[in-house]
């Protein structure tokens, strides 16, 4: 283990050794990272643990400088494990230039099936008691992390102190092609509310999204930016300044060049760095995979799905005059031609996407049955995570208290950060 320091806090690097398969113990392991951090204070007092789980999948942890955002809450009286989940982060990365060594793409797969909750999960029991000497712990789960909480729940509950959970209460049964059913009207309210801020805007994403189909545009890096793939910037409207963020990227778009208007180098930077999976190529491959139980394929159930809303064909919508829908927090199987990142894999995901022989995620008796304090952030209109589906989840788990707000977006936890803790701690403990 190694220590070090930043402003206020004691930093400890920590790596373990768990199974690639839990069922099978005495086979291939893997390496996982997390990062302690424990205020300066109290770094020799004996504290309870808290272990954050990143949104995702495919994110590793943030890296904090100093007592950031909700960090700072919690250090008041935890000590801190950041857990880049297998795969992300330092966690024995997954991703184009290291699944080649698993061999093809049905290798690549079938390694892959290892990466959802509840992996996750047994490899938080595998690393608990080594940390806490057996004590259960408190998790803080973000969005994918809130849905690796409630498979905790399911499974090691044990485990458990206390579990806070901001957007990501999950649906227990919801099929993949049901999230995305929700998904696309949720999508489409935050567009209009894009629009009704930002009127201007109209005509400027019709005119990039007509540039687009005349013109073949591949940016630094090799990114082809074809009109679906700059429809999928709407992925910014589910944070809490994504929308303006979107409005300053699109009204920077065209510069006067000697061969007439062009996508200026600043507009597309800023795509590049929007669009581009290449720091987390596992939010692409496994997207859907988080939902698959019960023997189900999500067959590219977004792209399959958003048929059914003709508002969001651009095609459509540049033969006639009616605004140019994004959408958001969505994977398509063109995804992997545009993204140099994900070209590699487009058959690994194929071959995930037509998966048959995924098990439940969720134990809803055991839920019902459940005796770990409980408390969710639900957001009221959340983008990424159905709140209905959510409220629904919430009922179904026994003693989960909720705090439904509109103040903030899916990246409450950020945004709000000590104030969304110090609530949900309060929910959690009976005192609110």
């Amino acid at each position: 283990m190694t220590s070090y320091r930043q402003p206020g806090v004691v930093l400890t690097d920590h790596y373990f050794e768990v199974p690639l398969d839990h069922d099978d113990p005495t086979g291939e392991h893997i390496e996982l990272y997390a990062r302690e951090v424990v205020a300066s204070a109290k770094a020799d007092a004996r504290l309870p643990w808290l272990v954050y789980l990143e949104g995702g999948p495919g994110f590793g942890a943030r890296r904090f400088i100093g007592r950031q955002a909700w960090l700072g809450r919690a250090l008041q009286e935890f000590r801190v494990l950041l857990l880049d989940q297998r795969g992300t982060g330092l966690s024995t990365p997954a991703d184009r230039q290291t699944l080649p060594h698993r061999g093809g793409p049905r290798e690549q797969a079938d390694y892959l099936a290892h990466f959802r909750a509840d992996s996750i999960v047994r490899d938080c029991e595998s690393i608990r008691p080594r940390l806490t000497g057996g004590a259960p712990w408190t998790v803080l789960g973000q969005s994918f992390g809130g849905f690796c909480a409630t498979r905790y729940l399911s499974t090691a509950p044990e485990g458990l102190e206390t579990v806070l959970i901001t957007g990501g209460l999950p649906s227990l049964d919801a099929t993949a092609d049901e999230v995305y059913r929700a998904a696309y009207p949720r999508i489409a309210r935050k567009v209009e509310a894009h629009y009704a801020r930002y009127p201007q805007d109209i005509a400027r994403a019709r005119r990039i999204a007509e540039h687009l189909t005349d013109h073949r545009t591949v940016l630094a890096g090799g990114y082809v930016l074809t009109p679906e793939a700059f429809q999928s910037l709407g992925i910014m409207l589910g944070g809490g300044d994504g929308s303006h963020q979107l409005h300053y990227l699109l009204e920077n778009a065209f510069v006067r060049t000697p061969g007439g208007p062009a996508l200026s180098d600043a507009f597309q930077e800023g795509v590049a760095a929007a669009l581009s999976y290449a720091g987390h190529p596992l939010y692409a491959v496994l997207h859907e995979a988080i939902y698959a139980q019960d023997e189900h394929p999500t067959q590219w159930a977004a792209e399959r799905i958003r048929g059914e809303f003709a508002r969001f064909d651009a095609a459509k919508t540049l033969a006639g005059e009616a605004p140019l829908y994004f959408t958001g927090e969505s994977v398509h199987p063109w995804h992997f031609e545009t993204d140099p990142a994900l070209r590699p894999l487009r058959e690994t995901a194929d071959l995930l996407a037509a998966r048959t022989d995924w098990a439940p995620l969720y134990d809803a008796a055991r839920l019902a049955a459940n005796e770990v304090p409980v408390a969710a952030a639900v957001y009221h209109d959340d983008m990424y995570v159905d709140t209905e589906h959510s409220l629904r989840t919430a009922r179904a788990i026994r003693g989960l208290r909720t705090w439904v707000t509109d103040e903030f977006e899916h990246d409450g936890v950020r945004a709000g950060g000590p104030r969304v803790l110090d609530r949900l701690l309060a929910l959690a403990r009976g005192e609110d």
